[in-house]
């Protein structure tokens, strides 16, 4: 009887702890739901009206064009950057793990290191470096950026999941006559594949929600959608229910790459912790 007692207890608690995660991002969707009056309210109202006016005025808002240029702005950036992280990421994670090479944790600990330089310690020569080669407000000048800031947490990730990778069938595929290009994405990927859609999804998020280096180094052409977003705070006030519909959208592909590739990035996450 105590066991079922404890066991219901952490099961309470795990729900409470759920249900206190997610109450801010279901309070910011009701929000973004409600109008302006409504959504000032203090304390708020749950019974308030339920309205469109903040998404009308989100898809309406940023010129002609609306939203859309820094929607695809991010997408392009948090893709194409993913895509060249998982290209560079997986060879090297091969030669640390699969064939190490000498002093391979030493190696490992320089990627890792790379991370404890604070971004804004890079901000400026990043920025003298753009203007002077004209890359300023440039989309492809992000991609490159978000490229070398998540490589380095790609290849730490990847060489722990590709360290699970039997040794034996890639011999065996060498001894069919496989080459290196044939095994890493006929051997290697297949079987590494949640380990790697676990990698490239953080890399994605990582990419989605950068903000600094947009905010500096962007304008108008290349503008991506976190820095859309700090337009609805003005000099004129706080548009809270504009600004909550505008945030629902903007996570919205974050949100559906999680759900997609979910059985994954749980199997994925998870191999370290069965070994």
């Amino acid at each position: 009887m105590t066991a079922a007692r404890r066991s219901a207890g952490l099961g309470l608690l795990a729900w409470a702890a759920g249900i206190a995660f997610a109450l801010p991002a279901g309070w910011m969707l009701l929000t973004s739901f409600h109008s302006e009056p409504d959504a000032a309210t203090n304390p708020p109202s749950l019974a308030a009206a339920l309205t469109l006016d903040g998404y009308r005025k989100f898809f309406t808002s940023g010129g002609a064009d609306g939203p859309w240029p820094p929607l695809i702005n991010s997408m392009t950036a948090s893709v194409m950057s993913t895509l060249l992280v998982l290209c560079l990421a997986l060879p090297a994670a091969y030669a640390l793990s699969i064939r190490p090479v000498r002093k391979w944790t030493d190696v490992m600990f320089f990627f890792l290191s790379t991370k404890m330089l604070p971004v804004v310690a890079g901000l400026l020569p990043l920025y003298l470096f753009a203007k002077n080669t004209g890359l300023l407000d440039n989309i492809w000048l992000l991609v490159l950026l978000y490229t070398s800031m998540n490589l380095p947490i790609a290849v730490w990730m990847l060489q722990s999941f590709l360290a699970d990778v039997p040794v034996s069938i890639i011999e065996a595929a060498q001894v069919d006559g496989a080459g290196l290009p044939t095994v890493l994405t006929r051997i290697v990927a297949p079987v590494a594949a949640p380990g790697i859609a676990a990698t490239a999804l953080i890399c994605f998020i990582f990419s989605w929600n950068e903000m600094l280096f947009a905010r500096v180094l962007t304008g108008v052409a290349a503008q991506t959608a976190p820095v859309f977003l700090t337009g609805f705070v003005t000099s004129q006030g706080l548009f809270l229910a504009q600004l909550c519909a505008a945030s629902v959208v903007v996570s919205l592909p974050v949100l559906v790459a999680g759900f997609a590739a979910q059985d994954k990035l749980v199997q994925g996450l998870s191999l370290g912790a069965v070994k």
